[in-house]
């Protein structure tokens, strides 16, 4: 009977120890709404070209009628094609109206580089072939885990429809 009391004795002490602790606990209290706001925004400016490829491979010819779009390009740290790669961009857009919404419209930025690791999806919903298309990060991983921001497309060379075609890349994520 003595070992029953000293048992609860003692686990009434230890919930007493970690609720006094848990009010008076000098450690500051971070809401998730504060918390999202605290965290800074990334910006970075990529082009995405097109690979470098041997020329005896043929390019393919771009259909006005074409169901779906998928496409692999790199991503450059500048605008000539020389410049530094920093990872990949690859897709799969379905233009027709039905799948305009599509979850499938997605656009998958992959990086290597000493500074950042990972990846990023980009919604690719309601393109309208314009110039500049701003689209919405959904997310990402490694170093870009859980991502969300903005991510706007620009073309650099006015050629429509062309396949090898530079895009300005802006990223705004947090």
């Amino acid at each position: 009977m003595l070992c029953r009391v000293i048992f609860c004795i003692a686990i009434s002490l230890a919930v007493l120890a970690v609720v006094l602790l848990t009010l008076l606990s000098p450690v500051r209290h971070n809401h998730p709404s504060n918390n999202s706001q605290s965290r800074p925004w990334l910006a970075l400016s990529l082009y995405i070209q097109q690979p470098h490829v041997p020329s005896s491979n043929s390019h393919p010819i771009p259909q006005p009628d074409a169901e779906a779009f998928i496409f692999r390009r790199i991503l450059t740290e500048g605008p000539e094609n020389t410049s530094r790669v920093v990872g990949k961009a690859q897709g799969f857009i379905i233009p027709v109206e039905q799948f305009a919404h599509s979850a499938f419209n997605i656009i998958y930025l992959t990086f290597d580089t000493p500074e950042f690791s990972g990846s990023l999806s980009v919604q690719a919903e309601r393109v309208a072939h314009k110039d500049k298309e701003k689209l919405t990060v959904v997310g990402g991983t490694g170093s870009f885990a859980f991502a969300r921001g903005l991510a706007v497309f620009a073309q650099t060379d006015r050629q429509p429809l062309d396949m090898d075609a530079t895009y300005h890349l802006q990223l705004q994520l947090r």
